[in-house]
């Protein structure tokens, strides 16, 4: 009797457990909604910037997700003319994101000047936060696919930044089911990080 009622006490706790992430989930996600736009919808935008949020490369060159999101940004970018950071992860000597994202950008026409790098952006939280509290933005254009909006767009708005996303998904990626999995439990614990933090 003793462990049917321990049974269903940790029972309980994992069903709670899994209510709060999808309780947490839908409330980013509805937040957030409206913030994400077409690039037709960027107007007034000449004070924002362009962020390119990070994603694997390898030595062929940046993956298809990367490769979406930059494509999409060089579209922002002629349609607003808005400076772009790239934010990655380069702070391993074999592993380079940031650079791969340059040369992209630049090899399409987007000119050297135009863009920033920031070598740290670790995570999205990083790369959010970085860009407010060392390039000083207050105003973003935030690129990456839709699935990965919602919380770059939440931390964003925790941190009193005023952001727009631009989704860059062009196709069903190889797999995105525990993608997604792995993005509601990030969207969890970035949530309750920045609640904390205040």
């Amino acid at each position: 009797m003793k462990y049917k009622s321990i049974s269903i006490i940790v029972i309980i706790i994992l069903l709670t457990f899994l209510l709060s992430i999808v309780v947490v989930n839908i409330h980013v996600k509805n937040s957030n909604d409206e913030r994400i736009v077409d690039i037709s919808e960027l107007e007034d935008t000449t004070d924002y910037h362009i962020i390119v949020l990070g994603a694997s490369v390898s030595r062929n060159g940046v993956s298809k997700m990367l490769e979406d999101r930059l494509t999409e940004s060089i579209e922002v970018y002629e349609h607003t003319n808005n400076d772009i950071l790239v934010s990655g992860d380069s702070s391993k000597d074999n592993y380079d994101e940031t650079t791969s994202m340059y040369n992209y950008l630049v090899e399409n026409g987007i000119p050297a000047e135009k863009i920033e790098i920031d070598k740290y952006g670790l995570s999205t939280y990083d790369s959010i936060k970085r860009s407010k509290d060392i390039y000083k933005y207050d105003k973003i254009i935030i690129v990456t696919q839709k699935y990965h909006l919602y919380r770059a767009l939440y931390i964003a708005k925790s941190l009193d930044i005023e952001a727009y996303g631009i989704d860059a998904t062009n196709i069903n990626y190889k797999g995105q089911f525990l993608r997604n999995i792995r993005e509601c439990l990030a969207i969890y614990k970035d949530y309750f990080k920045l609640k904390f933090k205040k």
